[in-house]
């Protein structure tokens, strides 16, 4: 492909962004879990674009959008999804699915242009129905039983009831095909501060994160809160809030200069003012580049629930919900895009885990 500055127009992207934030607004963000109204109206509006690119493409039968380039020549595959989160941010998804379906109008008409741009809207990267469907569905990693026991988180519908309501029963699933694509790239919004606070411009992503993710269980003695003196308690909520802490106290001497950790849903057992709760439950996540890290960390995670447990006057018990093992980026890519970034951007970059 010549090194060239290609006439990408920056008002159509912004004014496919705000016609994508149309649907489905809420507040300042947007509200379109998976195959709801609003985003079955953005797979829609996908597809009726894509001739623009000349490319061509349905929704498939689990709900994925694949732009295809009858174009001879090598084949970038981009794109991200449409669907959100509940009440979510309104450029999460569709940045990288706007941002590809550009790069291909503007790529693949031009035949000094050596290949073209396929553009890719995956179902259900937000994880209604199950983590990653649509984009694990296209390389052949989900069978027919696994569709037909997923069920939407939300709502309890099961995901065979739901491609039927929105009419993709029985419609074929777009698979992979070996060797046609060179690679794939995903433009995303940053989820933190990292550019932002350093006045940077693009953020070259080295690797993926592991992400290690755990159910953490307290269990006291379930009493009477008006009776029960405070010195003979044996109260779950009471050992959860002081495990978080010792977490955060002690964490950071083992951790690495990106580690994050969260703790996410804390719920009481009974959950009432007026009962001492008997357990208690939290679940925490690990993320980190390195697998040693999260490893040691785990460690220490183990060990202070064996602290707690030895001293009382409530058991902890942690048992491995999911380990994700991290994804290091193609190398020849970031120098690509690292050299654009001076080319183009005045250098205004930097390598980054995501």
């Amino acid at each position: 492909m010549p090194d060239k500055r290609l006439p990408f127009d920056g008002t159509r992207v912004l004014a496919d962004l705000n016609t994508l934030r149309g649907i489905g607004a809420y507040k300042t963000g947007v509200h379109k879990p998976t195959f709801s109204q609003a985003h079955m109206r953005s797979l829609e509006w996908l597809v009726q674009r894509l001739s623009e690119a000349e490319l061509t493409g349905a929704i498939d039968g689990i709900g994925n959008v694949i732009g295809m380039s009858a174009k001879s020549g090598p084949k970038l595959l981009a794109g991200s999804h449409l669907e959100s989160q509940n009440y979510a941010g309104w450029l999460d998804g569709p940045l990288g699915v706007v941002y590809a379906l550009e790069a291909a109008r503007v790529i693949n008409p031009d035949l000094s242009t050596n290949g073209a741009v396929e553009v890719a809207a995956w179902c259900d990267e937000e994880g209604h129905f199950g983590s990653f469907l649509g984009s694990r569905s296209y390389v052949g990693a989900v069978t027919e039983a696994d569709i037909d026991t997923a069920r939407d988180r939300s709502g309890g519908k099961t995901m065979r009831e739901a491609l039927r309501d929105v009419g993709l029963a029985g419609r074929p699933r777009t698979m992979a095909e070996r060797g046609r694509h060179i690679g794939y790239l995903e433009a995303h919004i940053e989820q933190g501060r990292t550019l932002e606070s350093s006045g940077l411009a693009i953020g070259v992503v080295t690797s993926i994160v592991g992400i290690w993710q755990y159910r953490i269980t307290f269990s006291g003695e379930q009493n009477h809160a008006g009776t029960t003196r405070m010195d003979v308690r044996k109260d779950a909520g009471v050992a959860l809030a002081r495990f978080c802490v010792a977490i955060d106290d002690r964490f950071p001497k083992l951790s690495g200069p990106r580690t994050v950790w969260t703790t996410g849903r804390i719920t009481l057992d009974p959950g009432a003012p007026s009962i001492i709760p008997g357990q208690a439950e939290m679940l925490f996540q690990i993320r980190d580049d390195e697998p040693g890290v999260i490893d040691r960390l785990e460690n220490l995670l183990r060990s202070l629930a064996a602290e707690v447990s030895a001293h009382g006057p409530c058991g902890v018990a942690i048992e491995r919900l999911r380990t994700g093992a991290p994804a290091t980026m193609d190398a020849k890519f970031q120098q690509t895009i690292e050299a654009a970034s001076l080319a183009f951007a005045g250098g205004r970059s930097i390598r980054m885990p995501s």
